[in-house]
């Protein structure tokens, strides 16, 4: 990955005419890029589904709840899985990035029939506590004590992003996506790693501009990032 600022610092400058018909050359394939896209995510929704079988049982702040009282009216549950362990004392940085970029779209994804979700293995008073912390309103269940995280790719188990991978701490993000047909629960789809850049909104603007995510000179990618409140 190139040096943004260095980037930045070197970069050609042309003048109007010669800026609009690159530009117009980008669009080009933007819209194509746009064309694949759309085609893509139809492939997604054409995915098979599997039944959920399994009776889990998350602690919620209403009470012990179901996988089918997670939808709460909605016919869609997306659950995301926040890496936040039975002994930790925060929530990951990174997916409180992710929550942040969440919390505001609840009632528009709840007027389009889905409800959005954080599941974690701690305890659930701790997850309460962060999140009135972060000052989110995402719902927010433990699965602690289930095999929920595990059976969807993530909390411990040998595999990640459909691919043998060790989870070294037992935390790994993740979506995954149900539906709700007749009383019955069912597995639509689920995104790991990357896949889950697609609903960050922070990166999504960062990609429009002339420096991009400037990630390529830090020790790892992210090293940038602070819980919202702990930036100076």
């Amino acid at each position: 990955m190139s040096d943004s600022s260095a980037d930045v610092a070197d970069h050609r400058v042309v003048d109007r005419e010669e800026w609009i018909a690159e530009r117009v050359a980008l669009l080009t394939e933007e819209k194509a890029h746009q064309r694949e896209r759309d085609a893509l995510l139809a492939r997604r929704r054409a995915l098979p589904w599997v039944r959920v079988d399994t009776e889990y049982r998350f602690d919620t702040d209403g009470g012990p709840k179901t996988l089918v009282d997670l939808f709460d009216g909605c016919s869609q549950l997306s659950t995301y899985h926040f890496m936040y362990g039975p002994d930790w004392t925060e929530g990951c940085p990174s997916c409180s990035f992710w929550a942040d970029s969440v919390d505001g779209t609840l009632v528009h994804l709840e007027h389009r029939d889905t409800r959005y979700v954080h599941v974690s293995d701690a305890p659930l008073d701790e997850l309460l506590r962060y999140r009135e912390r972060m000052g989110w309103s995402i719902p927010w269940v433990s699965s602690g004590g289930t095999t929920f995280q595990e059976d969807f790719g993530l909390g411990g188990a040998t595999t990640y992003n459909y691919a043998e991978q060790d989870q070294p701490n037992g935390e790994s993000p993740g979506l995954s996506v149900f539906a709700l047909r007749d009383g019955e629960v069912f597995h639509t789809y689920s995104t790991y790693a990357r896949g889950l850049e697609a609903f960050n909104s922070t990166y999504a603007l960062l990609d429009m501009t002339a420096k991009g995510r400037d990630e390529g000179d830090l020790p790892w990618t992210m090293a940038w990032l602070r819980r919202h409140d702990d930036y100076d």
